[in-house]
């Protein structure tokens, strides 16, 4: 096991010894800093939580409204037995934080889960100069490179267009949290109504009482039957395969994943159609992060975290692979969504 003197990984998560806290832990400790609140980070049990005061919503809403969360903004420095702690932006959906670890001179930061490209919801990320950086490589191959948000959006747009020439109605799947408000931002509310799936929709509300602009949605309710010939619909992933979907025939479906750059990963998940799109850094971006943090010490926590590690040590990096329970974007196809009250 390699780590920092100031951060190292455990079996509990990634643990700061000398102020008695972990960052995104796997099991029920004292204290926690969370980066996001997908569930692969923001777990529930710890006693005492700090995370953005975005994320803190998410997991009151998730997690429970009795949990004992600490709300802090971007770039305020938090002091817990002389160690200084400090969220920053991660890039990854809204209130998606970096945490950044200072004693004595040495900083790390965890990135949690993070991308460099520009969406219209998330906060930009933000560059931290560190000595170590533990970073995610979720797409750590260089066949993974995404298209713009802009030029996703003009795609998934032309096929709601097509599918409504059709009389269809456009089903597209993405995680509850974060990819299915991406894709929210990405529609033409021209093109007709935009509904929802319960999870997708419950979380709009959260993010809207926050102060985060989505546009208008509707969401689908069991006993109505409205015509949605030629609508939009925004779904759960595991929903896309439920009996949920009866009541939009004829449909369409397709799913937004970074996974969809693989070819037969569509047919796998039995979607008509695939849309190239992450909350993850790709491979451009993965490099890019870990070049403008300046550090040395790289630590890989999930994804291609042997040949990516294996890659920045032949670019003269110090780097390691550790095993950790994120998961990264492949929660976003496997997990179920049915607890989100939404099927």
């Amino acid at each position: 096991m390699s780590n920092s003197s100031l951060l190292e990984i455990t079996k509990k998560g990634i643990y700061c010894q000398k102020a008695g806290i972990y960052i995104d832990p796997w099991v029920p400790v004292k204290k926690a800093l969370i980066t996001h609140g997908h569930a692969d980070h923001a777990r529930w049990g710890h006693q005492h939580y700090m995370s953005t005061f975005l994320t803190k919503a998410i997991m009151h809403h998730r997690l429970g409204e009795s949990l004992d969360i600490q709300g802090a903004p971007y770039g305020e420095q938090i002091l817990i037995n002389g160690v200084k702690f400090s969220f920053h932006p991660a890039g990854h959906l809204p209130g998606s934080a970096q945490v950044r670890v200072e004693h004595k001179g040495e900083i790390c930061v965890a990135s949690g889960d993070y991308k460099l490209s520009k969406d219209p919801l998330a906060e930009p990320f933000e560059p931290i100069k560190c000595h170590t950086f533990i970073s995610e490589c979720t797409f750590g191959l260089p066949v993974f490179r995404w298209n713009s948000h802009e030029e996703s959006a003009r795609k998934i747009n032309i096929w709601w267009r097509e599918n409504q020439k059709k009389s269809l109605v456009s089903v597209i799947g993405g995680y509850a949290l974060g990819k299915a408000q991406r894709i929210l931002s990405s529609l033409d509310p021209s093109i007709g109504p935009i509904y929802t799936h319960g999870a997708v929709e419950n979380i709009n509300r959260v993010l809207r009482a926050s102060g985060v602009k989505l546009p208008e949605t509707i969401q689908v309710m069991p006993h109505e039957n409205p015509d949605y010939s030629g609508s939009m619909v925004i779904a759960t992933p595991s929903a896309l395969s439920s009996p949920w979907m009866k009541r939009f025939k004829p449909y369409t479906t397709a799913l937004a994943s970074g996974w969809m750059t693989i070819r037969g990963t569509r047919r796998r998940r039995s979607v008509d159609k695939g849309f190239v799109m992450s909350d993850h850094a790709d491979w451009e971006e993965l490099n890019r992060a870990i070049a403008e943090s300046g550090a040395e010490n790289i630590i890989c926590t999930h994804g291609y975290t042997q040949v990516f590690a294996q890659w920045l040590r032949s670019n003269g990096y110090n780097a390691v692979s550790e095993e950790t329970e994120f998961k990264g974007e492949l929660m976003e196809v496997t997990e179920d969504d049915s607890k989100e009250n939404g099927t």
